[in-house]
């Protein structure tokens, strides 16, 4: 494998104390840039800025410890264990962010006002001739969930609304149907109304604000017992495995945050099809890693700020997505 040792890369992301050790996605492509003798930096969205015309960062370099990285591959990590000094961080330095050859988005929601400002800060680093991976516009026009309705064709019947009225006219029509805020993750505030639900105007009032907020509204998909997959791409191409998320008992959710289990499954002919039709738009628009979420033969989501699932798959198929991703970047 060809090495650009000269390469520095910067990932944005969360405070390393709050990262789930064992499950974490941002970690294997960290250890997968530094397996090409890339230097690797880290820092939150706290610590960039702009002085005197340059976006500027308060970045420490990152080693991750030998032991951790198998504990890593095997998957041996137990539980919220962490290990004592599981990573090596250098001094905080302030500098330029154009000093960087790459630098990969990969801070977890909310999308608020600070990650929109932050990937005003990013596409001023990209105008200086850095990689921006996912390219700011597009992480800023891609709503998770709503970008998914550009795909009409493989959705399922769906609304976005705020008006009472239609999204009780919606679930009326539908009788089983799941109502989530545009800006949720993680399965957070996702309700699943049944026809005749009293409950159904306390729950539209809530989500949204009080007719104040847009939701989205779909069809009830039943496949959902089979699992909530997560398919991933990069460069608009698919790894041949998606991560089904299958719903804990009594549940209507898979998330994994939401107490789903994850079972590694190939790609079936659908899946393929929806990958086919999704992956030349997402290139296009410089999403260069993005999980999409299918359910039955449906498109659910489309996840562009920091998706997840890398380390299942990697584990279950003996992959390594991370250099996957490294590979196609070190490609440019």
């Amino acid at each position: 494998m060809t090495t650009d040792t000269n390469w520095r890369v910067l990932f944005v992301m969360d405070p390393l104390e709050s990262l789930a050790l064992k499950k974490d996605s941002t970690l294997a492509m960290i250890r997968a840039a530094a397996a090409r003798g890339w230097s690797v930096a880290v820092c939150e969205q706290q610590d960039l800025g702009l002085h005197a015309g340059e976006v500027r960062v308060h970045a420490r370099t990152i080693d991750l410890r030998e032991d951790f990285l198998a504990a890593l591959d095997v998957q041996v990590l137990n539980g919220d264990h962490r290990p004592a000094n599981w990573c090596t961080l250098g001094a905080s330095t302030h500098q330029n962010v154009a000093s960087f050859d790459v630098v990969l988005m990969r801070k977890d929601p909310p999308f608020d006002m600070e990650y929109i400002y932050s990937t005003y800060l990013l596409e001023r680093a990209e105008a200086a001739g850095v990689r921006v991976i996912n390219k700011p516009q597009s992480l800023r026009d891609c709503n998770e969930k709503f970008f998914a309705t550009a795909f009409a064709e493989v959705c399922p019947p769906l609304i976005v609304a705020r008006r009472m009225e239609d999204l009780t006219a919606f679930a009326k029509a539908e009788g089983n149907v799941v109502f989530k805020q545009l800006d949720g993750m993680g399965g957070k505030s996702v309700f699943r109304v049944l026809e005749g639900d009293a409950n159904l105007k306390v729950i539209l009032e809530t989500l949204t604000n009080g007719g104040q907020q847009q939701i989205m509204g779909q069809r009830y998909l039943p496949e959902i017992a089979d699992g909530d997959k997560r398919i991933l791409l990069i460069d608009g191409e698919p790894v041949p495995y998606a991560l089904a998320r299958i719903p804990a008992l009594g549940e209507a959710r898979g998330n994994l945050a939401a107490g789903g289990t994850g079972e590694g499954r190939p790609l079936t002919d659908r899946d393929q099809q929806i990958a086919a039709l999704v992956g030349p738009e997402l290139k296009r628009r410089g999403l260069r890693f993005v999980g999409i979420d299918v359910i039955g033969d449906y498109l659910t989501e489309v996840n562009v700020t920091c998706p997840t699932c890398i380390r299942e798959l990697d584990a279950q198929f003996s992959l390594d997505i991370g250099a996957m991703l490294m590979e196609r970047i070190a490609a440019d």
